[in-house]
């Protein structure tokens, strides 16, 4: 989630084969895209262009489409995105961004009027929010972990989406994971505040990578799997109720889907750390090298498999 500068914000984690996302009101300042059978209407409030609503409308499309790289269809049976244009200091084009699950869940964007659509496709905030309908209201204790799925995912989307190269989302991966070692220690990663949110974001995103790997090298699976049977039994039953989840039953959850013990494992490992977690392993399993703000890529074949397992470009229409 976005922050406007010098206002502190209140932070909301959330959270066969289907054709492509389709539109079913092209005109206007609404459509709903479909996939898979569930719905994401998009909407467009209070922006009287038609131009400019079919400008924020296309680049919402393009989020939608990278979400759907996931598991190849939205996670809910319905959700909206709301998009709202403001004035603001802050340079980003999307200045703050929220998921809500109060009065149908709501992923909530605001855009700066004068944000080109060159500017709002280089942006991760979209993708980011939409990541958070891969998983439930998780709380205060599993913040790091509703922000750390949604971290980790809106690099990887955007490179299966295009939207980045590989190389740009593993470096922004990378950057991010810098960002949360230089905050140094400190509170448990389940007790951590606002003042923790670097660490919070990137030691949660590393937590999914780590989950990712071991799931592709010990169990033949992957991250987006398990995410995906997780929301065909599980979302919709809780989309309505903030109080429905906890990290600890979502880990066990997941771990029952098919992690076999992957993701409790971590969780342990993860919820009570004062520091950032140790990721030499993960990086060596990936063939990275990060040396001095450079990050250099092994040849080996595994390494690189691995790799492009995780980013390389694919369709929306590979339903998991």
């Amino acid at each position: 989630m976005r922050l406007l500068p010098c206002l502190l914000l209140t932070l909301c984690a959330l959270a066969a084969a289907a054709p492509p996302a389709r539109a079913a009101d092209d005109a206007g300042a609404a459509r709903t895209l479909r996939s898979g059978g569930n719905a994401l209407q998009v909407r467009v409030e209070g922006v009287s262009d038609p131009e400019r609503v079919a400008l924020l409308q296309r680049w919402a499309a393009e989020c939608g489409d990278a979400a759907l790289t996931a598991f190849g269809r939205y996670p809910l049976r319905t959700a909206q995105v709301r998009i709202r244009e403001i004035d603001s200091r802050d340079p980003s084009p999307v200045p703050w961004g929220q998921t809500r699950r109060d009065d149908g869940v709501a992923v909530l964007l605001f855009v700066r009027r004068d944000a080109s659509l060159a500017q709002l496709r280089a942006d991760w905030t979209a993708v980011h929010e939409l990541s958070h309908l891969f998983h439930p209201y998780l709380g205060r204790e599993g913040r790091w972990m509703a922000e750390g799925l949604a971290s980790y995912y809106q690099n990887v989307l955007r490179a299966r989406a295009g939207l980045l190269t590989q190389d740009q989302a593993w470096r922004a991966l990378d950057a991010g994971f810098g960002r949360g070692r230089r905050l140094g220690a400190g509170a448990a990663l389940e007790e951590l505040g606002r003042g923790g949110t670097m660490r919070v974001y990137w030691a949660g995103a590393a937590y999914w990578l780590e989950a990712d790997l071991a799931l592709r090298r010990e169990r033949g699976l992957d991250l987006d799997t398990l995410l995906s049977r997780y929301a065909r039994c599980c979302l919709d039953a809780s989309a309505d109720d903030m109080d429905s989840g906890s990290p600890q039953a979502f880990a066990t959850e997941l771990d029952r889907l098919g992690g076999d013990g992957v993701f409790m494992r971590l969780y342990r490992r993860y919820a009570r750390s004062r520091e950032f977690p140790d990721l030499s392993a993960a990086y060596a399993a990936l063939g990275l090298e990060a040396d001095g703000g450079v990050l250099r890529y092994s040849t080996r074949a595994d390494a690189s498999g691995l790799r492009n397992a995780i980013m390389s470009p694919r369709k929306p229409d590979a339903a998991r």
